[in-house]
This record gives structure tokens, C-alpha cells and sequence, in this order.
């Protein structure tokens, strides 16, 4: 058996980003870009108003202006504005020729067809958006590994573009072992046990964007289990099998895993719950054996698979790590790290009840899991440890 930490960066070193892949704009969201982009054109393409009022050469403040024509946003007309003259003019629209300034509706008084302003305390070019404000021509607009977030989206847009390179998600395939599992909905038979575990990690995936997911479902056979992994590799970039991954007299995952050709990179780790934890490759794919039980299953996810899934696309993990102390003390053998289902608030963590390895209850009303190190045994009330916050 092998370490935590050991497992993480195990993984961690075996992982390659995904190759580039060209995407509509609408489809990169939450994506890393995978390029730098330039500007083709100036932002705002020409001077552009800020408001609604009335537009007019900064040398004319102070006289009263006859009123000559007017520019809405999206007119594809223009015309020259001569001394002495002022022009209606919406917000968006283009300044006509010759106007460097625009005043606000409010600070002018129109009467028969001239204005006189309200207010003289303005400067050449208030309420104008020069030409090129937001970016001009050839500058960078974003540097590659920017995160595609709902404003970077909407920029991009305002600056023409319509199709970029970005590193993709991965595509996975979760293979469900066992032959005791019964879908939800069914009635259960003699030793059969409801199926839980590609729904949670389906949800989990899903929460990261990841869809859609391919599940397999094997029995404890070999030759099936090695033809649905085969299959399954044919058309993921990563690999989640549950169950099996052990050394019972129907724990196939190891030998498929072989029989597929794909390399075991370790299996084990000095951890509870989820000691059995398997991960290989076959060429840039990831294989990660789960155990079967559900709440190892969320643990190993979070712990290894999430992280693997956010390098393979050149993201942040979605976990983050924070100090808290604990509300009550906490024995366990000195050998195996520890993954406690905790509850923080207020700088504090509750260790929650049920922490068995097949039991959800407690994983469902979780918002963290508590670390505790391998080598110590006991953990005192008020204790500062690490804890795990859980994407939500």
C-alpha cells in the first residue's frame, strides 16, 4: 500500500491536459482557453455616446445650439456636424463629424428647435467612448488558460469572436460491478442491494459539467467484465469502475484491467474508507478502481478522480482546503488516513454519525471530509485539523 499524499501525486503525474479542440463560443463556458486571442477590430469601432442627450463640438459650449439631425444606435448613416449645431443622440450610437462632446438630456432646455444648456461644467469628451476604449485593434484580449467564465464569454462575444480553442472535458464511462445491485424502482430480491453508485457519481460529474456520461453495467465474470471495459475505453478518457477492485473470488477488476492492457500505476492506499483504490492507464486514458461500497466511492472521487478530471482539462479543483476546529474528539489506529463525513460552520467541524463505509445517510447531509493524517490516533475537542469543502 502506498500513501495519500503518495496516490495524489501519482495521479497527478500521470496526467496529461486533453488536446485543444475548436468550439462555438456558446459551448465554452466554464472551459480553459487554449489559445491567445487578438482584437481584429477597434471596441467601440468609432466614438460612441455613453447616453442619451445631445451631441456637439466642445468649442460651442456656452451658445445656444440649433438642433440638426440626430443619431440612434445602429444607424449605418453619418453626417457632418457644423459649427453651432448640436444633434440628438442615443446611447450606442456614433457621434456625427466634427461633435467631440455629449451633453445629458437633463442638463439642456429645448424650445423651438435650438437648446441652451443647463450646466457648463464639462470637459472635451464627456460622455463620449472613444474609439478602440474597450481594445484596440491587434491588442491581446485573452491569454491562453484564462477561464472561460460568463464575463470572459460575453467579452469575447463583444469582440467578434465566435469559434476558439479550448481544452475540452474529458469523456467518461462509469462501469458498475456486481451482480447483487437492483436499479431504483425495482422491488428487491433475496441479497440484491439498490444501485447508488452511478447516480452519485453521474450527479457529481454533472455538477462539473461533465455529460453525457456512459454507464456500463457488468456482472462478476471476467470475459464480460473485460469486453465492457474494452468497449469502454473504445470511448472515454477516463475509466470509473465500482466494485471488484479487491481480491475476492469475484473481483475481476484487476485481471480485466490486465487483460485490457493497461497499466496498473498502484492499488491500495493507506486510507479508510477506500483502501482498495486501484488507478492504471492505457496510453493517455485513466482507469481509476473504486471500491464498491458508496461512501468510498464519493471519498476516492473527491480525493483523486475530481482532481484528475480538472487537470486533464487545466482547471482548478473544485475542492478547496481550510483549517477548522473540531467540536468533539475523534480516536482512530495510527496506519490509515482517515476520511471523516463533517459538517463546518463558523470556523468549526462536526464529525457526523454513520461514518461506515456502505452508508450515504451522513455523506448526504455532509458539506465536508475531515483529513486526518495517517500517522496520529487521537484528536482532541477544540483540535485544529484539515478538513475537504465538497462542491455543492
Amino acid at each position: 500500500m502506498i500513501t495519500v499524499t503518495a496516490a495524489k501525486t501519482l495521479i497527478s503525474s500521470h496526467i496529461s491536459p486533453l488536446d485543444p479542440t475548436l468550439v462555438s463560443l456558446d459551448k465554452a463556458s466554464g472551459l480553459i482557453l487554449a489559445q491567445d486571442i487578438y482584437a481584429g477590430c477597434d471596441i467601440p469601432a468609432f466614438k460612441q455616446s455613453s447616453m442619451d442627450g445631445y451631441a456637439f463640438r466642445f468649442t460651442d459650449l456656452g451658445k445656444e445650439l440649433i438642433l440638426a439631425g440626430e443619431m440612434a444606435a445602429g444607424t449605418d448613416q453619418s453626417f457632418t456636424l457644423k459649427e453651432g449645431e448640436a444633434s440628438r443622440i442615443f446611447t450606442g450610437a456614433p457621434l456625427p463629424v466634427a461633435a467631440d462632446t455629449v451633453v445629458m438630456q437633463e442638463k439642456v432646455t429645448l424650445s423651438n428647435g435650438k437648446i441652451r444648456f443647463q450646466g457648463e461644467h464639462m470637459q472635451p469628451g464627456t460622455n463620449v467612448r472613444d474609439q478602440g476604449a474597450e481594445i484596440r485593434s491587434g491588442e491581446l484580449a485573452m491569454k491562453k488558460g484564462t477561464l472561460l467564465s460568463p464575463a470572459a464569454v460575453g467579452f469575447l462575444a463583444g469582440i467578434g469572436i465566435l469559434h476558439l480553442q479550448v481544452f475540452p472535458l474529458p469523456r467518461i464511462s462509469i462501469i458498475v460491478t456486481g451482480k447483487e445491485l437492483q436499479q431504483p424502482g425495482l422491488a428487491l430480491g433475496f441479497g440484491q442491494v439498490y444501485e447508488s453508485n452511478s447516480y452519485s457519481l453521474s450527479s457529481a460529474l454533472k455538477i462539473e459539467g461533465i455529460t453525457p456520461i456512459n454507464i456500463f453495467q457488468a456482472d462478476d465474470e471476467l470475459t464480460v467484465l473485460t469486453q465492457v471495459l474494452e468497449e469502454a475505453l473504445q470511448i472515454s478518457d477516463v475509466v470509473l469502475l465500482t466494485g471488484g477492485v479487491s481480491v475476492g473470488d469475484y473481483d475481476f477488476v484487476l485481471e480485466a484491467s490486465r487483460n485490457c492492457a493497461i497499466k496498473q500505476v498502484f492499488h491500495k492506499v493507506k486510507q479508510k474508507p477506500g483502501k482498495p483504490l486501484f488507478f492504471g492507464k492505457k496510453g493517455p486514458k485513466l482507469i481509476f478502481g473504486l471500491p464498491g461500497n458508496p461512501s468510498s466511492v464519493l471519498s476516492c472521487y473527491y480525493n483523486y478522480v475530481l482532481p484528475g478530471i480538472k487537470q486533464l482539462s487545466q482547471q482548478a479543483d473544485s475542492v478547496s482546503y481550510i483549517q477548522a476546529k473540531l467540536t468533539k474528539a475523534y480516536q482512530k489506529p495510527a496506519g490509515l488516513s482517515h476520511f471523516l463525513k463533517g459538517s463546518y460552520e463558523n470556523g468549526q467541524v462536526s464529525p457526523l454519525n454513520a461514518q461506515e463505509s456502505f452508508r450515504l445517510s451522513s455523506f448526504a447531509l455532509a458539506n465536508c471530509l475531515i483529513c486526518l493524517e495517517e500517522a496520529k490516533e487521537e484528536f482532541l475537542t477544540g483540535e485544529t485539523v484539515t478538513i475537504m469543502m465538497l462542491p455543492q
